[in-house]
This record gives structure tokens, sequence and C-alpha cells, in this order.
């Protein structure tokens, strides 16, 4: 648990500094950017930030993978959806190769 937590830390001040480099911030704002900024301006704690990042790491993948399946399920369910959304990623993405 405290490596863990050393290592939240590690990276979240490895972001915090990567943060401060750029000179187009919004290119670079991300939930992880956004909980920084929350606490440089008083809205959260350190300990807060921490937890936040250390839960999107452990539990995204869970919560995400049953997302996408209930997701796909609807899309399956509703085919006038998934025409409309394969009409939106043809005229977004046209005649380019989908790449992840």
């Amino acid at each position: 648990s405290k490596d863990l937590k050393g290592a939240m830390e590690t990276l979240i001040e490895q972001k915090r500094q990567k943060l401060s480099a750029v000179e187009k911030l919004d290119e670079h704002m991300d939930f992880a950017s956004q909980l920084i900024f929350a606490q440089n301006r008083g809205d959260l704690t350190a300990e807060n930030v921490n937890q936040c990042v250390l839960e999107m790491m452990i539990a995204a993948p869970d919560t995400l993978s049953v997302t996408l399946f209930f997701m796909l399920i609807l899309i399956a369910e509703h085919p006038t959806v998934e025409e409309e959304m394969m009409r939106e990623i043809e005229t977004v993405v046209g005649k380019q190769e989908l790449q992840s």
C-alpha cells in the first residue's frame, strides 16, 4: 500500500511538472490535469487527488469492460442507433482507416 501510494505521488508530480512546462494547456487537459488544478485552487487536497488517480488506475479497467459490454448489447438491440453511429463515424473519419 505504501509503495502504491508513493508510485501515485510520483506519477502526479511528473504530470504536474509536465503541465508547468507546456505552452498550450488545452492540449494536455485530461482528468488528472483537472484534479491537479483543483488542488492548486484549494478545491481538493493532495490526498484527494492521489485517491482519485489511484481509483482511475485500479478500477477503470473493470468498470470500463462492464460499461462497454452493456453499450454493445444496447447497440445490437437498436439497429437504427448503430446505423446512425456508423454514419457519424464515416462523416468524421471519411476514407481514412480507423485506428485505435
